[in-house]
């Protein structure tokens, strides 16, 4: 993977390279971004590619191939030059969790495109629509983690980010002519904060779809079970689809098989799959089966709380009204106002701006916006 692709994008794969680069950035007001990841072949996701263009530079680095991107840190940092992102909150907690860069000045394009009511909001949607270009996604779901990468998929990697910086312009005078670019700019500024999720030490099931159904022996044996497919897929450095289906897991917990004839006739996993890991399945099950009742686990149910009539009053005053506004304006009404918001509002009743203020999930443009409508709907409700 070396100098220059077919669309003259610069490979930047040395720490002289990446300070030239930086440099060049001086005088640039906006930077496209985009990233490639592994987390389709690998245990532990990481980037693979940083993309950028500005309307005069193209380049894809590669962080497999320098060890400190720390050069970078000052251009994501900086107010004075907006990076331009398409879905950027995976994209923000990537930069964090690798090379622990922080984003200032951030503008989410597919963020700009959900407030100006797009019907589809994916790259190659917004671009089709906007520009008339097609995005070839064939390579989305390719190992970008092996080297040296072939052209075609270099290629791709550049292109993806070669229109960010016309469409944010492009997008920006429209939700300018609307309204609503500071409503995205703000929402931009928050998005912008997203970290990754610091390693919980949560039992696994808690985030194993289906797993409240379960008995406390069927949830030992499906906390065993995950357990071990998270040791082996560490192990063998894959994603944990890779290793055994959630499906199958929880088949397995519920039929608890005792010996691999008994496994076998389950079908729940192929011939390749049962002499790979059917011994250590079968003694995972029998080893969940030995804990005495007293230590088996109990899926924590959350108490039904029971909403006041007043504030169910508040809530369905408050959806009735989003939701005029959302076809008045056209918009996703979550947009306007989440229904975990609108729980919140009708709880806490504000009755003034000032009081609005104090609701941390309100931001400032749904206050002006919004703040004077809010307080005479909970006026007018007990």
């Amino acid at each position: 993977m070396e100098g220059k692709t077919d669309i003259g994008c610069e490979i930047i794969d040395t720490p002289s390279k990446l300070k030239n680069f930086v440099r060049s950035l001086i005088y640039e007001k906006a930077l496209g971004v985009d990233l490639e990841a592994d987390s389709m072949y690998h245990f532990k996701e990481k980037v693979c590619l940083i993309q950028m263009a500005t309307k005069n530079i193209s380049v894809i680095i590669d962080p497999l191939r320098i060890e400190d991107l720390s050069a970078l840190k000052p251009i994501f940092k900086r107010r004075d030059i907006q990076k331009i992102f398409h879905g950027a909150d995976y994209d923000m907690r990537s930069l964090y969790r690798d090379f622990q860069i922080t984003v200032n000045n951030l503008f989410d394009t597919q963020l700009a495109s959900r407030f100006l009511c797009f019907q589809e909001t994916g790259l190659e949607a917004v671009l089709k629509n906007k520009f008339h270009v097609s995005l070839d996604k064939k390579y989305q779901r390719k190992d970008w983690s092996k080297r040296p990468l072939p052209e075609d998929m270099i290629a791709y990697a550049a292109k993806d980010v070669f229109f960010l910086v016309p469409l944010a312009e492009n997008l920006k005078a429209e939700l300018k002519e609307k309204g609503r670019l500071s409503w995205v700019l703000e929402e931009c500024e928050h998005l912008s904060k997203v970290r990754p999720i610091i390693k919980d030490t949560e039992p696994l099931y808690l985030k194993f779809k289906g797993a409240g159904k379960l008995n406390p022996r069927s949830l030992a044996v499906l906390e065993a079970l995950l357990q071990y497919r998270r040791n082996v897929a560490q192990k063998k450095d894959k994603p944990l689809f890779r290793i055994l289906g959630s499906r199958s897991l929880m088949d397995l917990a519920v039929k608890k098989p005792s010996s691999l004839k008994q496994l076998d006739r389950t079908k729940i996993l192929s011939p390749r799959q049962i002499s790979m890991y059917g011994q250590e399945l079968i003694q995972v099950v029998a080893d969940a089966m030995k804990l005495r009742t007293q230590d088996l686990p109990v899926y924590p149910r959350k108490k039904a709380t029971t909403v006041p009539v007043e504030v169910a009053e508040r809530i369905t005053a408050l959806r009735k009204w989003r939701d005029i506004q959302a076809k008045k304006l056209k918009l996703d009404p979550t947009l306007i106002c989440s229904k975990s918001l609108i729980s919140t509002i009708a709880m806490q009743r504000p009755m003034n701006t000032n009081s609005l203020v104090k609701i941390n999930e309100l931001k400032d443009w749904q206050i002006r916006k919004f703040g004077n409508d809010i307080i005479n709907i909970l006026q007018r409700t007990v």
